[in-house]
């Protein structure tokens, strides 16, 4: 048997290539939207890709399961859990749908569906056995975003990113008794996630790839409860607000995403054409760094640095996907920065423009300022400025600084009423980088007095002291 694990560090997400090498064949579990590096891998070792199976419908990117049965004619295995709410649609006559206790192989290596639902109802995990060497019990699970290392799988998404009342305390219910059915499986099993630190999927999320099921019987904190009210209490507690964007993924991953190969890639446009864009009021999304945007942008766009690691994140959540978009990029990163905004669903990219030439073009150009906490401080303790927070709840709970209002990033275009204009505004967050997103925003809207705190919260904390 071979197993090879992938990770996408932009997302999060964990997948996995598993072959039967006596027979050539393998399978891939939980695949991304671009499915060229499980390809490559495949080839490499001699082996073809006959299927792809889904742990359940994911909320945070694309999946690549249709992109397997278009490429490689691959067998699909879905869920048949959880009702007709949960049913996958416009699937080819190659899907197999899966029950709780259904079984399948790809050649000597067999498949256990076991339902685990709680993250969403039609959750499966996958036990493994490799029967090729004559094993007789299984060597470890699939788990995808039921169980991770150290945490569990969020049981709140339906009610905050899909607007079902009442589905986060069900959910966790059901987790509860989920888990005790992981608890019987045998300590030795191999837990395989789909998601590893830095996801939104869970709020504790270790970095370690893998574990077993006996180490997280004795180390992962939401499997020590015994009593379901507390568990209820204690996982619901604290989850960080989910994107914006994921019941969107919910939606395509449901009904099946457009194939990459029919969306082509977007048209680069000569900067003589961005003036008409800019009038039209179109979506325009500068990929740059926040300090050069700081010093100098065009009025009307807003920025998302390509080289911050939540990318991904805060486009989701502040990009809207029924609107053209157009990105202001350096033209050698072009290609990573479309990959990764099709990777989360956002298809829409009509063309981009070379950054270099927009900035030395005929445009409105704009700045704000980049200020440290000693140099705001006299400021902030006059009340001459409005400081916002921005940074999530659970940061917000910890502490704050003394006069803050909070509104968290992702939530900023929905609640400009809420922000005074008659002073300075003052962002800021954990280190600086989302409340220069933030700022960007906000100038995009027409508010421009704008201040961006560095080093955020960390390091006024630690040169004003003053915190609440």
């Amino acid at each position: 048997m071979l197993l090879r694990y992938f990770f996408d560090e932009n997302l999060a997400h964990a997948s996995y290539m598993v072959g039967c090498q006596a027979t050539g064949e393998a399978i891939i579990i939980d695949p991304s939207r671009d499915i060229t590096p499980y390809l490559k891998a495949a080839k490499a070792e001699g082996l073809n890709i006959i299927a792809g199976a889904e742990t359940h419908i994911h909320a945070d990117f694309v999946s690549g399961s249709r992109e397997l049965a278009n490429d490689c004619q691959a067998e699909l295995f879905l869920s048949d859990e959880g009702g007709d709410g949960w049913s996958y649609k416009n699937q080819n006559n190659k899907t197999r749908y899966l029950k709780d206790g259904d079984e399948f192989n790809i050649g000597n290596i067999f498949f256990e569906v076991m339902h685990s639902p709680g993250h969403t109802p039609e959750s499966l995990s996958f036990i493994l056995t490799d029967k090729g060497d004559g094993a007789t019990q299984p060597m470890g699970i699939f788990t995808g975003d039921f169980v991770f290392v150290g945490d569990v799988g969020r049981p709140d998404l339906l009610e905050k990113a899909a607007d079902e009342v009442g589905a986060a305390d069900e959910g966790a219910r059901t987790m509860y008794h989920s888990l005790k059915k992981f608890k019987e499986l045998p300590d030795h099993l191999q837990v395989w996630p789909a998601h590893g630190a830095g996801s939104a999927c869970g709020k504790a999320l270790g970095s370690v790839p893998s574990s077993t099921v006996g180490y997280e019987k004795l180390f992962n904190k939401a499997l020590s409860y015994n009593n379901e009210e507390d568990f209820v209490q204690a996982l619901l507690k604290g989850q960080p607000e989910p994107p914006k964007y994921f019941g969107i993924m919910k939606k395509i991953n449901k009904e099946g995403p457009i194939l990459l190969d029919d969306l082509g890639f977007p048209k680069e446009i000569p900067t003589e054409q961005l003036q008409e864009l800019l009038n039209e009021e179109a979506q325009i999304l500068d990929t740059s760094s926040y300090k050069k945007f700081a010093d100098k942008h065009i009025q009307g766009t807003i920025n998302i640095p390509y080289a911050y690691k939540q990318f991904l994140t805060w486009a989701g959540w502040l990009i809207d996907y029924d609107k053209p978009l157009y990105l202001l990029a350096d033209p050698n990163h072009i290609e990573n920065i479309v990959h990764s905004l099709r990777s989360i669903g956002i298809d829409q990219l009509e063309g981009y423009v070379d950054i270099k030439s927009a900035l030395n073009g005929d445009f409105l150009f704009e700045s704000y300022k980049n200020e440290e906490p000693s140099k705001i401080n006299q400021e902030v303790k006059e009340n001459k400025v409005h400081l916002i927070d921005v940074r999530n709840q659970s940061e917000w709970e910890e502490g704050s600084i003394p006069g803050a209002r909070h509104i968290m990033l992702g939530t900023i275009p929905y609640r400009l009423k809420e922000i005074p204009i008659d002073k300075p505004i003052v962002l800021h967050c954990r280190t600086g980088i989302r409340s220069a997103i933030g700022a960007s925003v906000l100038q995009a809207k027409g508010i421009k007095n704008v201040i961006n705190l560095s080093g955020g919260y960390h390091q006024w904390r630690n040169d004003v002291g003053v915190i609440v």
